[in-house]
């Protein structure tokens, strides 16, 4: 243990510990003060500085005191995040496949007035990035694809007719308008001059994948019209179709005909006179020998064949009573000749005969 030597008249020494307590009760508030406003200036600053890259895209730097944008590609700001001084700035492009729809009014090559409706796809160059942000900027859309193509799209539109955008050449309208944008944007350059200079085509900064057509707006009047007319134009193939089934048809016939011809021809070529004959025998053979009633008249025939009537049904006499009221009227008009019975009996006497001469034979 340490002995101190003091008297009255002096103070004891300080510790350590005592001499810290009253450093931090003297400097405490100034510290907090510190302390808050470091906090708030960090809280103020932390978008400033702290830059995150989502995924897909890409950071340009802008220097505020050190020559501005940063065209070196290789010092581009991938994705993760970033470091900065809070006076300078970070902007982010896209570079994955973006798509933008926009609608543009066209007048057709017959005068109709149209709206067509264009969805455009693409994709940023990464290199490119640096040059297209500093010659155009974060807004190349609406300043350098949209104006361009609009104009390319009725220029397109101006060749053909309101049926044929309507209709028919749709893919024909996109592959043109895609071909003249191509050309445009390889004609077009963006040029600076100066210790950093660049000569870039504007081609080289946008990969067109394809121009699509998704939409015609016709009046109300020319979608009726063109309707109609392709609706007569099928009906004129129906009977297109009709005559040529017909024609098909009776070609058919002919050639059935001609076989049907051919085939009489062979089979009359051979078949003879007696062998027809000595078939009819046969077939009156197998006719007498049935069970029906009938007449077998031998002999009568054109070829000697034999006549076979059966099931010969004879008329009905009229029944007595309208005979006998009819009798008086017939005598009473022929004065003079002979009597009905008589000629009825002569007509009987004929019958007779002839039935005993059929008899005789």
């Amino acid at each position: 243990m340490k002995a101190y030597v003091w008297s009255d008249a002096m103070a004891p020494p300080a510790t350590r510990r005592a001499t810290w307590r009253r450093f931090v009760e003297r400097h405490l508030p100034n510290v907090v003060i510190y302390l808050m406003v470091a906090t708030l200036v960090a809280v103020v600053l932390y978008p400033y500085v702290v830059v995150t890259v989502p995924s897909g895209h890409v950071g340009v730097l802008w220097k505020r005191f050190a020559g501005g944008t940063v065209l070196d590609p290789r010092r581009l700001k991938d994705e993760g995040l970033h470091l900065i001084w809070p006076w300078d700035r970070l902007f982010l492009y896209d570079l994955r496949l973006q798509s933008f729809t926009e609608s543009y009014n066209a007048i057709s090559s017959d005068g109709v007035s149209l709206t067509a409706s264009v969805v455009v796809r693409f994709r940023l160059q990464r290199d490119a990035v640096p040059v297209l942000h500093q010659a155009i900027g974060p807004n190349y859309e609406g300043v350098l694809m949209q104006p361009g193509i609009g104009s390319l799209t009725r220029e397109v539109i101006a060749q053909y007719t309101a049926e044929q955008v309507y209709s028919t050449a749709r893919q024909e309208i996109q592959d043109k308008i895609r071909s003249l944008v191509e050309d445009r944007l390889t004609e077009k350059m963006m040029e600076r001059e100066g210790e950093e200079s660049y000569r870039v085509s504007m081609r080289d900064t946008v990969i067109l994948y394809d121009i699509l057509v998704t939409g015609i707006e016709l009046p109300a009047a020319i979608v009726g019209a063109i309707n109609r007319k392709t609706e007569q134009y099928y009906i004129a193939e129906e009977y297109k179709f009709r005559i040529e089934r017909e024609k098909r048809e009776s070609e058919r016939k002919r050639i059935e005909a001609e076989g049907i011809r051919d085939f009489q021809q062979t089979v009359s070529q051979g078949i003879s006179e007696s062998y027809l004959r000595w078939r009819g025998i046969e077939a009156t053979l197998q006719l007498s020998q049935s069970t029906n009633s009938k007449i077998v008249v031998i002999g009568s025939g054109k070829d000697g064949l034999p006549v076979i009537f059966g099931n010969a049904e004879l008329p009905a006499p009229p029944p007595r009573g309208e005979h006998a009221e009819r009798e008086p009227r017939h005598q009473g008009k022929n004065h003079g000749r002979e009597p009905h019975g008589a000629v009825g009996e002569n007509t009987g006497s004929g019958i007779g005969m002839a039935d005993r001469k059929d008899t005789s034979c």
